[in-house]
């Protein structure tokens, strides 16, 4: 499969163009493979780069009273990075970390600049853009309205592999809850 025909496939749910759009998308990006539990982007640097994942995953967390807080998981078909840091080109206390073995398709901020100048590069930016304000508006509505169990069930619903892909302690961290507090949940699950 060709690098366009990879872009394309994933954007088409949100943006359907002719492969030459993603011909010409395809040449800002390089392919990056990351080692399970490397750090991607380390704690109070700049992010410098939007990837797309192809295979595996990558936790995005905050080191907080002495240990790690996951705020984000990401997988395959998803953008990662740390976004905030990257459109304000300012150092964050956000890290991210491959969770995984991970292949994405990395894009650097000064060729970002360069397709967002584009027409289909602007469209392109509102799609990454919306994709990951509303990603985060969902989580943080989870996080106030469902309990722990629901945000689960939810998250089993929505991606039933990354029980099996993702260590407890960064999932229990992600759900807002104690490891402790995930093993009873799970094990609720797994007698019904």
């Amino acid at each position: 499969m060709s690098l366009a025909t990879q872009v394309k496939s994933f954007f088409d749910p949100y943006f359907d163009a002719p492969i030459s759009v993603w011909e010409n998308f395809a040449q800002y990006l390089k392919p990056v493979t990351f080692d399970k539990h490397e750090v991607i982007k380390a704690s109070d640097t700049t992010e410098r780069q939007l990837l797309l994942i192809l295979e595996g995953s990558v936790g995005i967390f905050l080191y907080k009273e002495n240990h790690d807080v996951c705020i984000d998981l990401a997988y395959e078909k998803d953008f990662v990075s740390d976004y905030m840091s990257l459109l304000t080109q300012a150092p964050s206390p956000l890290y991210t970390k491959a969770l995984e073995e991970t292949k994405t398709l990395a894009i650097d901020y000064s060729n970002l600049n360069q397709l967002y100048s584009t027409p289909f590069g602007e469209k392109i930016k509102i799609l990454v853009a919306e994709s990951l304000f509303i990603h985060k508006q969902n989580q943080q509505i989870d996080l106030l309205l469902l309990t722990a169990e629901q945000r689960y069930r939810k998250l089993l619903i929505e991606n039933p592999n990354v029980i099996l892909r993702t260590a407890q302690i960064h999932l229990a961290s992600y759900l807002g809850i104690t490891p402790e507090s995930l093993s009873r949940i799970r094990k609720k699950y797994s007698q019904q």
